[in-house]
């Protein structure tokens, strides 16, 4: 294009002094300014291209990119932070994504490594460092903050009920601590996860607590010849119960002083998991009414399709 330029303005300038037209004289210096300007532009063009390699810089289409194709993740609730740069021939990635904070670290173990599937979709080489941060989710209920709540103590809840009394909230909760643990220093901790409840969950005026021990002894039952007067005590029980098709596999065992009986429960397979548990609940009940030295029921349901395999 400069050698064009140049070409022009000579080949003008001549017409000019050949024609006797006096403003076409002027082309040779006109084409020499156009000459100078693309210069100028192709030396800027040039300059920001070496500028950003020695700055480790990126096309931002790549880095939008990426972005772009991480936040599509079911479970990333965004990217707050995405670094990318170039080393030679090698591409570093760094990205911090926003995750619900109800996850577990197994769960948020996949979300990295689709992450990080995700980045090489687009730089497949790229040395690539993704950094999780807990956050709170858009549709996070309030089951969900009291669990994020134990989570965050490291504890497992369950048994999580909330009642509204007069127009507030109580939380009621079972948590697992160690088995090991002083009463006083249980009671401590539950009450500081009990007051962080409060504080993060303002709806909630009152929180009680039912301390369980964490199981962390291994247990050597001891097989009990089998017993029909409680198998037969069970089965009755279960009959009593609408949705409950049958019992099987039921064991009974000794664990020290305490009896232990084990059973698997037949359902119907459209039944929710909410009724399933009442239902399990009253079949334990009402069994331990027939056989009251029994300590503990275990009871695995089963979806009846499950059994006609």
């Amino acid at each position: 294009y400069t050698s064009l330029a140049v070409l022009a303005g000579l080949i003008a300038s001549y017409l000019g002094s050949y024609l006797h037209i006096g403003w076409l004289e002027y082309a040779d210096p006109v084409a020499a300014i156009l000459v100078s300007v693309l210069i100028l532009r192709l030396t800027v063009h040039l300059g920001k291209e070496a500028l950003g390699i020695l700055l480790d810089e990126v096309p931002a289409e790549t880095r939008l990119e990426i972005i772009d194709n991480v936040g599509k993740i079911a479970g990333v609730l965004s990217v707050e932070r995405a670094r990318v740069r170039q080393a030679g021939a090698h591409y570093f990635v760094d990205l911090t994504l926003a995750m619900p904070r109800s996850f577990t670290f197994e769960h948020t173990g996949e979300l990295i490594q689709a992450a990080t599937d995700a980045v090489h979709r687009t730089l497949p080489d790229a040395d690539v460092v993704v950094h999780p941060i807990p956050r709170k989710a858009r549709a996070e209920s309030i089951f969900d903050r009291v669990r994020a709540v134990a989570a965050r103590n490291n504890v497992s809840v369950h048994e999580l009920s909330i009642q509204t009394h007069s127009g507030r909230l109580h939380v009621e909760q079972h948590l697992e601590l160690d088995e090991m643990l002083p009463l006083r220093q249980a009671h401590d901790f539950v009450c500081a996860v009990e007051a962080e409840i409060l504080k993060d969950v303002p709806e909630v005026s009152a929180v009680l607590t039912h301390i369980e021990s964490l199981p962390a002894t291994i247990e050597e039952p001891q097989r009990l010849a089998v017993n029909r007067r409680i198998e037969k005590a069970l089965e009755d029980a279960a009959e009593q119960i609408p949705e409950v098709i049958d019992v099987h596999e039921i064991l009974v065992h000794r664990m020290g002083e305490h009896i232990a009986v084990s059973c698997h429960c037949t359902l119907p397979d459209d039944l929710i998991m909410q009724r399933v548990h009442t239902a399990i609940t009253e079949l334990e009940d009402i069994f331990k009414i027939s056989c009251p030295e029994v300590d503990r029921v275990t009871i695995h349901p089963e979806p009846m399709t499950d059994n006609l395999r």
